[in-house]
């Protein structure tokens, strides 16, 4: 079955349950008409549908490959990367003095959706271009700006992002990259990365990596970290590719899944750089692009959850065993909650990606707050999402799931990664339950107090669903009142938990909304019923588990695990 993208539940999604309105009534975000909307959703779709999906299974079969040094990509993603580059779609958000559309994050991570489902392995790349070029225009001098964002933007050169080496993971601060200052205004940076995403390919005049390395006299940890341009190819005097630098890929990472992206390991002997921020501000602005990325990853699980839920459905629709296999309860159940989860997960991304574009267009710290609280939960169960419905369409499928003709096995290969790269889901919820509850809960509790109100509203209508999300959302507010109060380690314990309950009782508060937008008798509401009665229960376990704090973890020998 041909992947369509899902451009007619994005519509409605924008339309009545996270809208595009409140975006485009800010003066920032105004031309972005409804006329305008609706054309770029048109137009991503027809690419994706008839120019990405198509050469996905080849990205698959046919891995990228180091050759003299040189990455040569998967048959058919060059081509295709110069079709989505050449309509603009890498600068959609990007700001408008550099050549780009200027568009609202929210309609850039619809777009993201779908191109995410057609082909994960070719997405990543203008995706961490776009995160590159939101850095740089946050970060970078208006030398660095003016030369490199026109090219990043049009899509002549991609970008990469460079944090992890061999010996410290996720620990970013044990790094020991280093940049000494050549005297002329550049760096020399030295050092080895790992796992650098279409970090070299034969599909752009140049490649610009962001990499995090530390000065002679940067402090230990990630205090001292700074971050550096440092392009494959130095530009010359009329900002054209010039002498190559020293830099090179060691070699390609053979990974479980989306093997048509290049995972390269990236060398740096003393190649030439260009500081972007402060010195030891590297963090602050590598975390510019980072955040870019950890809400296009959430969209990435969605995107690969739709394309696994669509051939799972159309499978089960054409197997007969005792009749179509559509036809049994536990097919359909399955085919139910993941339609269910797709779309909790898709309107939790959205709803993100609002909150930054009214952020950025208002100036509001309690927008800013929302979109901060909301990065990590659309990351992780946006990623979390991805997995299970991927898993469960190789369970439609069957023993021909497990076959890799059939192509259900490449989406739980390819998303597998999602949960683990741009902070691992784990990470995420930490950072929930820390940083972003530094404020003593209000960020959550605004959103738990709408989640309530919504519910309150829609007893009339919908009793049989309003009353279950209403307390839904009165266990989250005393689970959230009891976790602020808790020390650190115990909150800790309970994060990932905690994350995935505070999901479940959004994801019922969106689907509680499309139904009120559809009505009584429609598929929206019907959807939302297999959501509230059969998912959003989950949440009561998960809450408890949540509150149980670590002193069991702790009571545990390192032995006890069986190290």
């Amino acid at each position: 079955m041909a992947y369509r993208s899902a451009q007619e539940d994005l519509r409605f999604i924008l339309a009545n349950v996270v809208p595009l309105a409140p975006v485009t009534a800010t003066d920032r975000f105004a031309e972005a008409t409804p006329e305008t909307a609706d054309a770029a959703l048109s137009e991503a779709a027809r690419l994706c549908d008839q120019v990405i999906a198509p050469v996905n299974a080849a990205g698959d079969q046919t891995p990228a490959q180091l050759e003299n040094g040189v990455v040569r990509t998967s048959p058919g993603f060059r081509a295709a990367l110069g079709e989505w580059v050449s309509g603009g779609w890498v600068g959609i958000a990007a700001g408008t003095d550099h050549g780009g559309m200027g568009l609202p994050q929210l309609l850039n991570m619809a777009v993201q959706d779908m191109f995410a489902g057609a082909s994960l392995a070719l997405q990543l790349n203008p995706l961490l271009t776009q995160g590159q070029i939101e850095a740089l225009e946050a970060h970078a001098s208006d030398a660095l700006k003016a030369l490199y964002l026109p090219k990043l933007i049009s899509g002549e050169w991609s970008g990469t992002m460079n944090l992890t080496e061999p010996h410290a993971g996720s620990d970013v601060g044990a790094l020991r990259a280093r940049a000494e200052p050549a005297g002329d205004g550049t760096y020399r940076v030295t050092g080895q990365k790992i796992f650098i995403t279409w970090g070299d390919s034969d599909c752009f005049e140049n490649v610009c990596h962001l990499v995090l390395a530390r000065l002679p006299d940067g402090a230990a940890g990630t205090k001292g970290i700074s971050l550096f341009l440092v392009p494959k190819f130095l530009p010359d005097a009329d900002g054209r590719p010039g002498q190559a630098n020293a830099l090179k890929v060691v070699s390609l990472e053979h990974k479980l899944g989306i093997h048509g992206s290049p995972t390269c390991v990236m060398a740096y002997e003393g190649a030439t750089g260009w500081m972007v921020g402060e010195p030891n501000g590297g963090m602050a602005a590598m975390f510019t692009m980072m955040n870019n990325a950890r809400l296009a990853v959430g969209v990435q699980g969605v995107g690969v959850a739709e394309a696994a839920l669509q051939k799972a459905a159309a499978y089960a629709a054409e197997r007969v065993q005792m009749g179509p296999i559509i036809g049994h309860a536990d097919v359909r159940r399955m085919l139910a909650t993941g339609r269910a989860e797709v779309f909790a997960a898709r309107a939790i991304a959205l709803a993100c990606a609002q909150a930054l574009d009214l952020a950025r267009a208002s100036g509001s710290g309690d927008w800013a707050a929302r979109a901060a609280f909301l990065t990590p939960i659309a990351k992780g169960f946006g990623t979390d999402t991805g997995v299970r419905v991927a898993d469960m369409g190789v369970q439609v499928h069957g023993g021909m799931g497990y076959i890799e003709e059939t192509g259900a096995a490449q989406y739980l290969r390819d998303v597998r990664i999602t949960p683990i790269y741009e902070g691992t889901n784990g990470i995420q919820a930490l950072d929930l339950v820390g940083r972003k509850m530094a404020d003593g809960g209000e960020a959550a509790l605004r959103l738990i107090d709408e989640v309530c109100d919504q519910a309150e509203a829609a007893r009339g209508a919908f009793p049989d669903l309003s009353c279950p999300v209403w307390n839904a959302a009165q266990n989250l507010r005393e689970a959230t009142e009891a976790l602020a109060a808790q020390g650190a380690q115990d909150r800790f314990a309970g994060a990932v938990p905690y994350a995935r309950a505070f999901a479940r009782v959004l994801g019922a508060h969106f689907h509680l909304k499309a139904a009120l937008a559809s009505g009584a008798d429609s598929p929206r509401a019907r959807l939302a019923a297999v959501y509230v009665g059969r998912l959003l229960p989950e949440h009561r376990a998960l809450l408890a588990e949540a509150r149980v704090g670590a002193a069991d973890l702790y009571a545990l020998s390192d032995g006890d695990f069986g190290a």
